[in-house]
């Protein structure tokens, strides 16, 4: 069972086939994995627990997934309706989001990233960015006088990117003030949407977390046939998009 789900078997209805046993049986099996740390539960299934890795530089970020990251972006802004006010949160998934409302005069964006500051500074979009301390491994601002300023606004939607997200965890985050800062923004929007790259999905590489405690939405690459979308799929308060790369090209 522990190699099937390392494997990326974590579906009990998928385990269950594939080892001929009943659900009882399987979900006896793998909370006792779980207990023994060795897995993580999750809605209807199981998560192999990562190790702690080392946080991907700013530039690896920027280069990678650079198609996915673009559709995944025009999903998110045809979410974006006149008079919204939005919050883009750090993260190249979400600068490219801001990339794709350049010329969204009709919106209002608030953000910690400044590598959206970079994009939108100039651009005809309203812009509030929130103060704090700057965190140059990410470009982006946060601490206490970024979880203040949270409190005195108000957002239509939420845009937020992760290091991995995980259902019935939340996402997960290399520092605690990265972590709680999305759990502060949580708080404060009206819509939450989380933008992850397949590689994202079921990954818990980091050690702080952030739970999400109200219904969101999903918009990923992964199509309905990869292995970790399937933990989010019929999960009650979880709505998935999935998004390629020739949607973007369709447009």
């Amino acid at each position: 069972m522990l190699k099937a789900v390392l494997s990326g078997m974590t579906e009990v209805a998928e385990l269950c086939e594939h080892f001929g046993m009943s659900e009882a049986t399987v979900r006896r099996d793998l909370r006792a994995l779980a207990d023994d740390r060795l897995i993580l539960r999750t809605y209807g299934g199981a998560a192999s627990v990562g190790t702690h890795a080392p946080e991907e530089s700013l530039e690896q970020r920027r280069h990678s997934f650079q198609a996915e990251k673009d559709a995944i972006a025009q999903a998110a802004a045809a979410h974006v309706m006149t008079g919204d006010t939005i919050f883009l949160d750090s993260g190249t998934t979400t600068a490219a989001l801001a990339r794709a409302l350049a010329e969204r005069p009709d919106i209002r964006v608030v953000t910690n990233n400044l590598l959206v500051v970079q994009m939108l500074a100039t651009s005809c979009v309203p812009l509030t960015l929130i103060g704090g301390e700057v965190r140059g491994s990410s470009m982006s601002t946060l601490g206490a006088i970024a979880q203040l300023t949270l409190t005195r606004v108000t957002v239509d939607k939420a845009f937020l990117g992760a290091d991995g997200v995980v259902p019935g965890r939340g996402l997960c985050e290399a520092t605690a003030d990265q972590a709680y800062l999305k759990e502060c923004l949580m708080r404060q929007a009206a819509g939450i949407f989380v933008l992850a790259t397949s590689d994202k999905l079921n990954r818990d590489s980091q050690q702080h977390w952030a739970p999400i405690d109200k219904p969101w939405t999903l918009i990923t690459d992964a199509n309905r046939a990869h292995t970790g979308l399937h933990a989010f799929m019929n999960v009650a308060g979880i709505t998935v998009e999935s998004v390629t790369p020739t949607d973007l090209d369709a447009n």
